[in-house]
Parts: structure tokens; C-alpha cells; sequence
């Protein structure tokens, strides 16, 4: 027969392992005081998405009235560019890359419900 008290502190003991890794990580990340590695994680946190910018301004042009037409010439060819560079360059930040792991984990787990 299974105690519930010692299930519960069983469960403690887990959350506080936890607690304390997760500590260890965040003191750890906190040593770090390398200026390269603050700009490289910095520009992790704020990628920049060009083809959504490309978009923008093609758009903007198309829009812009105009006799000759150069900015509709032009406008078109940005906006399909900004569509390729879209698909093709990662803009993925570190909230992005939480949030699909956090997708990932739930997915895991539901299937796991459903399994056993």
C-alpha cells in the first residue's frame, strides 16, 4: 500500500531538484560577463525578419501614386523577394523557440496520455 504522505514528499523533493537546477542554470548565465556573448544573445532575443521589411516597403511603393510607374515597378519585384527571403531566413527568437518546445512538450504528453 502506497503512503500518500510519502508520494507528496517524494513530489517535493522532485519540484525542489528542479528548483535548484534551474537555479544553478540562471547563476551559471549570470557569470557570464563576456560582451561578445551579450550581443550574440542580445541579437538572439531581437532577430531582425528582412523579408517582412522588403514586404513593408513594396507595399508602401505599390500604394504611392504616381504617372511614371517606377514605384509600381519596383514594388512588385520587393514584395516577392520579401516573400523568398521570408521563407528562407530564419527569424526565429528566443520566445519563439520557447514557445515550440512548450507546443512539443504538450504534444509529447498527450500522446503519452493516450498511449497509456
Amino acid at each position: 500500500m502506497v503512503d500518500p504522505l510519502q508520494v507528496r514528499i517524494d513530489k517535493l523533493r522532485r519540484y525542489s531538484e528542479s528548483l535548484k537546477r534551474r537555479t544553478s542554470v540562471y547563476s551559471d548565465i549570470a557569470k557570464i560577463d563576456d560582451r561578445g556573448t551579450a550581443n550574440s544573445l542580445g541579437s538572439l532575443q531581437r532577430a531582425s525578419a528582412p523579408g517582412k521589411k522588403l514586404q513593408k516597403v513594396g507595399f508602401i511603393m505599390m500604394w504611392i501614386p504616381e504617372p511614371t510607374g517606377i514605384t509600381c515597378a519596383v514594388g512588385g519585384p520587393m514584395i516577392v523577394a520579401g516573400r523568398y527571403l521570408d521563407k528562407k531566413y530564419n527569424s526565429a527568437t528566443i520566445h519563439d523557440i520557447g514557445h515550440e518546445t512548450k507546443n512539443t512538450f504538450s504534444s509529447i504528453h498527450d500522446f503519452k496520455n493516450s498511449v497509456m
